[in-house]
């Protein structure tokens, strides 16, 4: 028959999703700009509930697709290409901090004496808050390997939960040692180019971890009702690779700006 599908490739139906997407993340945009020239949060909120809304209708057109047998090995192979893809971006987004924060170490400018860290700024003791929030991150990085081991190799849906419950909740409470932290701190975000890289660098590692969290969290509402097989798990797989990239950055953190640089 001319319409019955005779390949492994997902041929897309048209969708609003992009169109939409686009508009919501225009207008999210727009309104912080509106937001900062003193106008008001209401247009940027609005777009960033539309951005929220896009973001839990396109994913869950994904999930339907999955369960009804559009995710074939190839359009796997796809995903998990774009997740690589992705994770890499993100790298690349890291390894700017790095740099900048690298080179004022390496070459301290005038402006600060020629001195790093730059005089009058008192840093983190490594070995206390720091040295802790580590184990807590990678301890939930094994809690996530757990669960996938559990899932992708025995078929064990308990493991599956207990684990993704481990892993949030030292997400969850790496996030609030870390506020903590950033509330104790001596030094501020602006006026010392040691605070800016500081700040920016573990700030943005912060916000990585607060989606990694919600990408495992929504992995754990999904396991509860059933999703995941050990040959049809990519969401979780996917998960699991961020949150591993999420431990990565930070040992490279504790040990270039706590330790090396602090």
């Amino acid at each position: 028959m001319a319409d019955k599908k005779n390949h492994d490739y997902h041929i897309l139906q048209p969708s609003i999703w992009p169109l939409l997407s686009a508009v919501s993340a225009f207008a999210m945009l727009f309104g912080a700009v509106l937001f900062f020239h003193q106008k008001g949060p209401a247009v940027m909120l609005i777009g960033f509930g539309l951005v929220l809304y896009c973001m839990y209708g396109w994913w869950s057109d994904v999930i339907s697709e999955s369960k009804v047998g559009d995710h074939t090995p190839v359009v796997t192979i796809g995903l998990r290409y774009a997740v690589i893809m992705f994770i890499t971006s993100e790298v690349m987004f890291f390894v700017a901090w790095f740099w900048s924060f690298f080179k004022h170490a390496m070459y301290p400018m005038d402006a600060i004496q020629n001195v790093w860290p730059p005089a009058g700024i008192e840093t983190f003791d490594p070995w206390h808050l720091p040295l802790i929030n580590t184990l807590i991150l990678l301890c939930s990085g094994c809690a996530a390997t757990w669960a996938h081991h559990a899932i992708a190799h025995e078929n064990d849906r308990k493991g599956l939960i207990y684990g993704l419950i481990i892993s949030i909740a030292l997400g969850g409470l790496f996030t609030l040692f870390q506020a903590y932290e950033y509330g104790h701190a001596a030094f501020g975000f602006s006026g010392n180019i040691y605070g800016a890289n500081f700040f920016m660098a573990t700030g943005f590692h912060g916000f990585h971890v607060l989606v990694g969290t919600i990408f495992l969290a929504v992995c754990l509402g999904r396991a509860l009702k059933g999703d995941f097989t050990p040959q049809q798990h990519l969401g979780f797989e996917a998960a699991a690779w961020y949150w591993h990239f999420v431990d990565v950055v930070w040992l490279f953190l504790f040990a270039a700006v706590y330790i090396w640089g602090g």
